[in-house]
């Protein structure tokens, strides 16, 4: 067996994938050639990010992940404000942010922390931060593109779609010349023990 390389998701329903495509489409008009989009149909709220793994080992995971998400019922979130990353000045990342059943989204990635520690995936350093990426600033612009992107990005119209998130998925991410191709290895419901 070889190698797969995975993360740990919440996938998107189809309206909100559109939502995001149409979020998408109002800050390209708002100067987004100065970034790379991210194919809607890619976008996912990613909750772990664990590189690459051993195939053998995927059954462990799903077990693991099955154990973090007991206790964990289903939540509602909605799309709400734009952000970029590290901040407008010079932007990285265009994010669109969540409300909602954030808290309970916090303490569910925190238990997939716990659940994957064992197997030796490292605890992020950086607070966990619910968002959904939209683009990510070419390496090659200026500062003043970029920060012209960043504020025309934050002026774009964000749509409060609202989602149930019933359960999470181990994904596979396969790298490609046209961007990473997705598929799904496992979902695992969110369920609150009876």
């Amino acid at each position: 067996m070889g190698t797969v390389r995975a993360f740990v998701a919440v996938e998107l329903p189809e309206p909100v994938r559109a939502a995001l495509a149409r979020i998408q489409e109002g800050a390209k008009v708002a100067g987004g050639a100065a970034a790379k989009w991210v194919s809607s149909g890619g976008i996912h709220l990613t909750l772990k990010f664990l590189g690459n793994v051993d195939e053998a080992k995927v059954p462990q995971l799903v077990q693991a992940l099955t154990t973090a998400c007991e206790g964990s019922g289903p939540m509602d979130l909605a799309l709400s404000k734009l952000g970029v990353f590290p901040g407008p000045s010079r932007p990285r990342v265009a994010w669109v942010g969540l409300s909602g059943g954030v808290p309970e989204l916090l303490r569910l990635q925190e238990q997939v922390e716990k659940a994957l520690s064992p197997f030796g995936f490292p605890r992020e350093e950086r607070a966990f931060t619910p968002h959904l990426t939209l683009a990510r600033v070419r390496e090659y612009v200026s500062v003043e593109e970029a920060r012209a992107f960043g504020e025309g990005f934050l002026k774009a119209a964000p749509e409060a779609v609202s989602f149930r998130v019933e359960g999470i998925s181990l994904m596979r991410s396969q790298l490609a010349p046209s961007g990473a191709i997705y598929s799904r290895l496992a979902f695992i419901l969110l369920r609150v023990p009876l």
